[in-house]
């Protein structure tokens, strides 16, 4: 049995053509059902929907085999015991840094003044601004980000960005771009050992469907 590891939304809407391309079909539509465990097509292939940011872990410890995770995710978990054969280029959107709009932002880091920020992508925020030489003071936060800076609780904040209509909304502007982010394919290591010839066939077909050599 081989177990696929998926987040509701986005990653799973978009994983589905490349699914299809490895002639895996899912039988359920999670948004209609309240299984967490879904059946394919194929008896030795089955996804299970777990948070976005719990998929690095549940192949890392075998609690599936093999996983499709946003770049961001992966930072934040290391990476440990993971096999990263894709970039699969689908979910794809930017990590940022955004102000509430009339902050002065480049004047606080050219001053090498204390930012205050909010994110719940600790290591990538903590990684920018020491890169650039910025004390600051991390506050992390799960949800609601753009509160933050409205609310005075942090001066800026790291969050994904799609649209920037969510920014817009909220009187928020984008003042940085720190990566692009799109979602990677992460296979356990052992797995990839015991299980290689179905492991390989699938990431072969992805490979394939997204035009890149694995």
């Amino acid at each position: 049995m081989i177990t696929l590891a998926l987040s509701k939304g986005r990653i799973f809407d978009e994983t589905l053509p490349l699914l299809e391309a490895a002639g895996i079909e899912v039988l359920e539509d999670p948004e209609k059902s309240r299984k967490l465990i879904l059946s394919t097509n194929r008896a030795d292939v089955r996804v299970v929907l777990v948070r976005a940011t719990d998929v690095p872990t549940y192949v890392q410890y075998g609690g599936a085999d093999i996983g499709v995770t946003g770049k961001d995710t992966l930072i934040e978990h290391g990476g440990q015991g993971l096999y990263q054969p894709l970039d699969l280029q689908i979910a794809k959107c930017r990590m940022s840094v955004a102000v509430r709009a009339g902050f002065d932002y480049e004047a606080a880091v050219k001053q090498g003044s204390r930012l205050k920020v909010a994110t719940k992508f600790v290591s990538i925020a903590r990684d920018f601004f020491a890169t650039k030489g910025v004390h600051m003071d991390l506050i992390k936060l799960y949800g609601s980000m753009e509160l933050a800076p409205l609310t005075g609780l942090a001066d800026a904040i790291v969050d994904l960005v799609s649209s920037g209509n969510t920014l817009k909304a909220n009187q928020l502007v984008e003042v940085e771009r720190i990566m692009d982010i799109s979602s990677h394919l992460v296979v356990n290591q052992v797995a990839l050992k015991l299980k290689q010839a179905p492991l390989r066939n699938i990431i072969d077909a992805f490979a394939s469907a997204i035009g890149k050599s694995a």
